[in-house]
């Protein structure tokens, strides 16, 4: 059985982050925790949950990264616990995207351009 992506850590033992988002979702997620949105076990299995949805291509190498199952359970615990809709979700995804792409590189990136 192929072996999921496992938490890219730095040489101190600290999650590694490819992209901005991948370090903001992160921290959502510590952040909802606090709050008492779930508790960690929930989110533990809610993100083993994704991890072990994930596929693998012809050389073994995951299909999804790391980072993308974490967005999805956090994803799936917000809709379940009632904090965000799918659409809601949704809507949010296509307007960060929007924003993304009519923002020079390099500029923060405003949901207010869209």
């Amino acid at each position: 059985m192929p072996v999921p992506p496992r938490l890219p850590l730095d040489q101190d033992g600290g999650p590694v982050f490819s992209a901005p988002w991948e370090a903001r979702v992160f921290a959502m997620t510590v952040k909802a925790h606090q709050a008492g949105v779930f508790s960690w076990s929930e989110w533990a299995e809610a993100l083993g949950a994704e991890l072990a949805l994930d596929g693998m291509d012809d050389s073994g190498d995951a299909l999804t990264g790391y980072y993308d199952h974490w967005l999805a359970a956090f994803e799936k615990l917000l809709t379940a616990k009632g904090v965000a809709g799918p659409r809601q979700l949704a809507d949010l995804r296509t307007a960060w995207d929007r924003a993304a792409c009519a923002t020079p590189h390099g500029q923060p990136i405003e949901l207010e351009k869209i």
